[in-house]
């Protein structure tokens, strides 16, 4: 063959026609990495105008399928191009990641963190270093840009064209990106439910992370991960023509157009990861762990002192709550006559009558509750007026403010409000989260990013927001009839990345009546994932609950040995399956108008007998009912729901 010869090959995706060029000269054209398995395949190859694609591929019994095709890659920075013209310098050799690491919460206390790494090492046209990182696992993909040089002075991003190609036609789990307001971004808006893959943003602000796919090659769940105070946080461009989806900075107006939307730093310089959890079942996208892997270690070796928990919480049933020491109090005693460990006091405490914050702290502490306290995050960065604020921003008072709340034995902080995902505000908190762990403080943060997996590094990270939950309930008519269905996709977009702080277990009614059941509400606590779980309702409510919901929720766990995904389709239903120590907590939400049977697998949970105590809507939404079964190896758990209904189930080995 003549060396020569080049020939050209076209890869279509959809209507678009990526020019792949191969030699026969000794510089390589494309690369691949493979799962621990083999199962999940990542291509890198040079194209058109030497411009880094990938695609991955699905195995499946013998047949491997693309889901994700050919997809750009390349960073612009200030100082030059790390898009096209880029030159191959060298390939690592394939390194196999094989660790294991404990977290206090989430879906599982031990995780396995195994997959094959390259890097490839390219130079722009300038001679200047850029290294792709890429990462195969059995339930996905990571890849991240490094600039590898090191520099003292600061470069600047001015766009990143990384995008996923999402291979064939489905249908897509959505939420668009909050247009900037006083109060947003804020990741609190409805996802689409299972619209056509491809369909435009309805605004120019894009598509928020996570992203849920379904097509004919498998599920996907686009999403980033190990975000630092060296970037920003991401999210998707409006337009998704031929399913092709590409990253889009934070808004200019974010942050009260606080500091450029363009992130800076000096060398060397790592890009957050950009991920895709992929599988053929659903299952994988509910049960990976994947997001909080692909972040740093801990900063700090003692955990000891971190302890998930339940609290009780007074103001989604009267926001002026927080200012009356007396109601407050009352919800110390509940959190202590139902064996929670927590109550949260909300905003504007400062304000507080009858009573001091410090006086809340002295009655908790005699019952053995911890006391979690709200904070605003601002600074010049927002203008809400909700109090306490101008201390978490500022980090001489920060610090201070810390080292009296441990000094009382305040045992977490709320702190709300960011409204942007600039770097900046990324920053600000990385410095709150290590601020907090000085002084052994728990952190929720609301008003917020999404989840990206930053409690492997701070454990003391126990929840966050990022969620449209039930206190909407209290502001949005059209919330009641949304979240019968929406309360059905979080588990697998949302929750997927991290703990989520919906505020969930509301029996009594808001501004806007429930049209959820008592069943789908209280499984609740076991569909969703929180490291502080915060039981939202009245302190007449709980205390008026019939005698095995109440007992139920004196005893649910909410940091979790093992999770299993039961049976599921968003948009319609979840059932999930919990394990703490040697009891498996199930919870089944219906998200349709109609009545359903479901016959649920067992077989993932073991091999033994089990006893399984169940709370079902009493066929009507207003009321429970409760029966013992004993369910032999092989048997199905057979559950009768209402429509909008739920039910939960406590399995315990019979010996």
């Amino acid at each position: 063959m003549n060396c020569l010869r080049k020939i050209v090959k076209t890869i279509a995706v959809g209507c678009i026609g990526i020019t792949i060029l191969l030699s026969c000269s000794k510089q390589p054209k494309a690369w691949s990495v493979a799962s621990p398995s083999g199962n999940i395949q990542i291509r890198i190859e040079f194209g058109i105008d030497n411009q880094l694609f990938y695609s991955v591929s699905l195995a499946d019994s013998n047949e491997s399928r693309v889901i994700l095709n050919v997809s750009p890659l390349g960073i612009l920075r200030n100082d030059g191009n790390f898009i096209t013209r880029l030159s191959f310098e060298e390939a690592s050799a394939i390194e196999s990641i094989n660790e294991s690491f404990e977290l206090p919460s989430g879906k599982q206390t031990r995780i396995e963190n195994r997959a094959n790494e390259l890097t490839l090492t390219l130079k722009n046209q300038e001679g200047k270093n850029i290294q792709l990182v890429t990462r195969a696992y059995d339930d996905g993909i990571a890849f991240r840009y490094v600039f590898p040089d090191q520099d003292s002075g600061r470069y600047t991003v001015e766009e990143e064209v990384t995008g996923f190609a999402i291979a064939g036609a489905g249908k897509t789990w959505i939420e668009p990106y909050d247009k900037v307001t006083m109060w947003t971004p804020a990741y609190e808006r409805y996802f689409e439910n299972g619209i056509p893959v491809g369909t435009p943003a309805p605004s120019i602000e894009g598509w928020a992370f996570p992203a849920l796919f379904n097509t004919e090659n498998g599920w996907i769940l686009l999403t980033e991960a190990g975000v630092d105070s060296n970037y920003f946080a991401a999210h998707l461009q409006q337009d998704a023509g031929n399913g092709l989806y590409t990253l889009r900075m934070p808004e200019p107006t974010e942050a009260d157009s606080m500091i450029s939307s363009k992130p800076s730093s000096v060398l060397p310089w790592s890009t957050p990861w950009r991920v895709a959890i992929i599988g053929k079942k659903l299952s994988t996208i509910a049960e990976t762990n994947m997001i909080v892997k692909l972040n740093p270690p801990a900063a700090f070796d003692d955990a000891s002192w971190i302890k998930p928990g339940r609290a009780s919480w007074s103001w989604w049933s009267t926001p002026s709550s927080p200012k009356n020491y007396g109601v407050l109090k009352d919800y110390v005693d509940l959190a202590a006559e139902m064996g929670w460990e927590y109550s949260l006091v909300d905003a504007n405490w400062d304000l507080m009558e009858g009573g001091s914050i410090e006086k809340l702290v002295k009655y908790a502490n005699t019952k053995n509750i911890g006391i979690l306290m709200w904070y605003n995050s601002g600074g010049p960065h927002n203008i809400v007026t909700e109090r306490p604020r101008d201390i978490m921003f500022n980090p001489g008072t920060r610090r201070e403010e810390f080292k009296k709340l441990a000094a009382m034995g305040v045992k977490g902080v709320k702190v709300d409000f960011f409204q942007s995902d600039k770097q900046h505000i990324i920053g600000l908190y990385f410095d709150i989260l290590k601020d907090a762990a000085d002084n052994h403080i728990l952190v929720n943060f609301h008003g917020c990013t999404l989840h990206r997996g930053w409690n492997r590094t701070w454990p003391n990270l126990v929840s966050m927001e990022a969620v449209r939950g039930a206190e909407n309930y209290g502001f949005d008519s059209l919330y009641p009839a949304k979240a019968v269905w929406h309360n059905t996709i979080l588990p697998f977009t949302r929750n997927a990345t991290g703990s989520m702080d919906y505020t969930p277990v509301t029996f009594t009614n808001q501004t806007f009546p429930h049209l959820t059941s008592y069943g789908h509400e209280l499984a609740l606590s076991v569909v969703f994932e929180s490291g502080i779980l915060h039981m939202a309702d009245r302190a007449s409510s709980y205390r008026g609950l019939p005698e095995a919901p109440k007992t139920f929720l004196k005893n649910v766990p909410v940091a979790w040995d093992e999770t299993i995904l039961l049976d599921g389709a968003p948009g319609e239903f979840a059932v999930f399956a919990r394990r703490k120590g040697n009891i498996w907590y199930v919870g089944g939400i219906n998200g349709t108008g109609n009545a359903k049977t479901w016959n649920l697998d067992l077989s993932r949970l073991g091999t033994e007998s089990l006893s399984a105590h169940i709370i079902n809507d009493g066929g009507v939404a207003e009321q429970f009912i409760t029966e013992t079964r004993v369910l032999q190896p092989g048997d199905k758990l057979r559950i009768d729901v209402i429509p909008n209904g739920g039910f939960v189930a406590v399995l315990k080995a019979i010996n």
